[in-house]
């Protein structure tokens, strides 16, 4: 039918003059043609930068991890790898087709929507409340972080201007604009530093953390006032534009607050927070940047205004943080990143004059904001070591940084060779701050960072770590069944640690108490005290065994679950590319450490747990674990003999039946091994039975609630496919101390 009404439609067309133009090209060469033409347009090109941006922003994000150094700092040095320093100077041709010079204008608008986005979520993680309840000590150190380096930042610029200013700005427009850029903190990298080294807690973490947020409110204030005298040319001139925005942020404080506030009392669930709640929210943050743009003090003023007015409920702000994050930390504000990137020539620093130009920058950044922070702090009564750390900490600028310096940029108040040195500036002191922290927390001989009260125990001492609070549940209930009938002479830690990258410092208390409540819980109904350790990581692998390791623990139980996918084509599909795909695998086969079975049903964090520690470790297979009454122990060799302490301890701590299968014979080649099971016996008669020379049946797996296995004849048991791994229940697979 559809043929039919072509034919009799193309009829129609004799009255017109239609022209179709016959090409001597062949037809694959049309079908070239018109595939260059695809992939020049501007959203193939746009869609292939942002897919090169993120995967290298990742790669690099990655790769600072490892080193201890916030995932920002990657992303940064991707920025300028991406640019004209690196790939641009060594494969321009590639450049060019990746990023064309017409291309550039939707990059930077679409960094430019990410960084309206990141600074709302700025605005709202500020708890104008602590600051307000926290003053003096904050803001003294916080007031001085500013005024001491923009002080010495337009110092230099007397020194710089005459060389290196664009010729059109005037002296007060660029000293300005130097001294601003080297007063600024990155308030969100300097959060996440203190979140992953465990100090949010602590004072000095309350501490700083006020100081910087309070830094963020005053620099960006100044930040828009220096805009606004750069754009109008004159203090004078300014006047105006000041007067409209002291106008904008009184209507901001005293209408849209209100309003906003009245809105959130009423809408505080993640249920009842329809679409038209949100789009009102939104549509307040855009109006605020559109305001602010029009005004002269630029759109990231009104963004992070918008987000500061936000209702101050906690829970309110979580769950519009979380609705915006994702999108836009890692789709679109590495976009900024790589657009910085494209400007920064370090190429233009060519002689040995202008590095020593550089070195000069770095170091009046680094003792305007290093030492007065520090200074600052010891002034308001703290000790050296604190104040150093701050010091330390209000020295990170980060990606804040960069956002100074693309708006000097674009004002034309900086020219190409500043702004490569100051980019190189903002890369080096947010680099230094975590070894500077190691090296003042060395300097002062500082003992770990656990809790003082886990490093006094002398007893034994058990760490579980879990994701899952339910698995979480789990753990804690074998741990109990080691330790019930010696309380008090026995301990148990449980440890929760999350990516830092998906936490924010304003909901992390909630999240903490969420995340143990169910924890907590079930300790209470086994009357079983437990410590808890929470903490935001880097590399969670690591700190687990960090901390397992420099805990001096007896044990450390952690678990895995049941894939969805076990025993399906996909989940052999999934576990291949996950193990050709990871880098810490590839990074051990280079280096020769990996030394478990490569078919190993363990994900690679539960590897890398259980080669690195120094303590006996077990690791849950949970089938639904609830009780232990009846245990199976399998030996099939002479490595799997430690199993009987454990046994020993099921049984006196928890009254276990255990079943020890001497599967290979080899208890029985040894008397000793035998009479040391008749001991226990002794001591608990019918709590103990010893099969000779059985292999693992359906029969012996029955009405078990836990088999207690090695990892050797774990992993040998896979390698062989034993047909009853797939019968075992709840399973705890074991590692003897190293």
């Amino acid at each position: 039918m559809l043929y039919w009404i072509i034919l009799i439609g193309g009829k129609l067309e004799q009255s017109r003059d239609i022209v179709i133009s016959r090409s001597d090209k062949s037809q694959w060469s049309e079908f070239a043609d018109a595939f260059m033409h695809n992939l020049q347009h501007p959203l193939p090109i746009l869609l292939a930068q942002v897919i090169t941006i993120i995967v290298v922003a990742r790669i690099f994000g990655w790769m600072c991890t490892k080193i201890g150094q916030p995932t920002v700092v990657g992303e940064m040095i991707a920025g300028i790898v991406l640019g004209p320093s690196l790939v641009g100077m060594y494969f321009p041709e590639f450049s060019a087709v990746l990023f064309p010079a017409q291309s550039l204008g939707n990059l930077q608008f679409l960094s430019q929507v990410g960084l309206i986005l990141f600074m709302y979520i700025i605005g709202m993680e500020l708890d104008l409340s602590a600051l307000r309840s926290k003053a003096h000590d904050a803001v003294v150190v916080s007031h001085a972080s500013i005024i001491i380096p923009f002080a010495l930042g337009a110092g230099l610029a007397y020194f710089l201007y005459e060389q290196f200013a664009p010729q059109n700005i005037q002296f007060a427009s660029f000293g300005l604009f130097v001294g601003i850029a080297m007063s600024v903190t990155a308030f969100p990298v300097l959060a996440r530093i203190v979140q992953e080294r465990g100090i949010h807690k602590t004072k000095l973490g309350t501490i700083v953390i006020t100081c910087a947020a309070a830094d963020d409110v005053t620099a960006w204030c100044i930040l828009a006032a220096v805009i606004a005298i750069v754009k109008a040319g004159s203090f004078l001139s300014a006047v105006y534009t000041l007067i409209l925005a002291i106008s904008y942020v009184l209507l901001m404080i005293k209408v849209i607050r209100p309003f906003l506030t009245r809105v959130g009392d009423l809408y505080t669930s993640r249920e009842n927070l329809s679409k038209p709640i949100v789009a009102i929210f939104f549509m307040v943050l855009i109006a605020s940047a559109y305001a602010t743009e029009i005004i002269g003090i630029h759109a990231l003023f009104g963004a992070f205004m918008a987000g500061a007015i936000m209702p101050e409920n906690a829970k309110f702000r979580s769950i519009f943080i979380e609705k915006i994050e994702d999108v836009a930390l890692v789709l679109l504000l590495p976009l900024f990143f790589v657009f910085t990137g494209l400007r920064t020539e370090i190429g233009l620093l060519n002689d040995p004059y202008l590095w020593s130009i550089t070195l000069v920058i770095i170091l009046v950044a680094v003792t305007g904001k290093f030492v007065g922070s520090a200074l600052a702090a010891k002034f308001v009564g703290q000790n050296w070591k604190d104040s150093l750390a701050i010091g330390a900490l209000m020295n990170t600028r980060g990606l804040m940084e960069l956002v100074v310096l693309n708006i000097g940029y674009d004002l034309g108040v900086l020219s190409p060779e500043i702004f490569a040195m100051m980019v190189i500036m903002a890369l080096l002191t947010t680099f230094m701050t975590g070894p500077a922290l190691d090296v003042i927390n060395w300097a002062f001989r500082s003992k770990s960072e656990l809790p003082q009260t886990l490093n006094q125990i002398s007893k034994y001492k058990i760490l579980i770590s879990f994701g899952n609070p339910e698995r979480g549940k789990s753990l804690l209930r074998l741990a109990n069944a080691f330790i019930n009938k010696r309380k008090d002479n026995a301990s148990v830690t449980a440890m929760h640690l999350s990516p830092s990258s998906e936490l924010n410092h304003y909901n992390m208390e909630e999240y903490e108490r969420e995340s143990f409540m169910p924890v907590i819980q079930e300790s209470q109904q086994l009357n079983q005290k437990v410590t808890t350790l929470f903490k935001a990581s880097n590399d969670i692998d690591a700190d687990i065994v960090e901390v397992a390791n420099k805990g001096d623990y007896d044990l450390l139980l952690v678990g895995v679950g049941q894939s969805i996918f076990e025993g399906s084509l996909l989940g052999k599909i999934l576990g291949f590319t996950t193990r050709i795909i990871n880098p810490d695998r590839l990074l051990n086969q280079v280096t020769g450490k990996g030394h478990h079975s490569d078919n190993s049903s363990f994900d690679e964090r539960t590897r890398q747990i259980i080669s690195k520690s120094n303590v006996p470790v077990g690791v849950l297979v949970d089938k639904g674990f609830e009780k232990i009454e009846r245990v199976l122990i399998p030996i099939f060799s002479m490595k799997d003999i430690f199993l009987i302490k454990f046994a020993q301890k099921l049984i006196s701590n928890a009254a276990a039946q255990v079943t020890i299968l001497d599967a290979a014979g080899k208890i029985k080649q040894h008397p000793e091994i035998k009479e040391s099971i008749r001991a226990i016996e002794q001591i608990a008669p019918n709590h103990i039975e010893l099969l000779s020379e059985r292999p693992i049946t359906t029969d012996i797996l029955y009405n078990k609630d836990l088999v207690l296995i090695s990892i050797d004849s774990w992993e040998k048991s896979e390698d062989s496919k034993s047909f009853w791994l797939s019968d075992l229940p709840s399973s705890l697979i074991l590692t003897d101390a190293v």
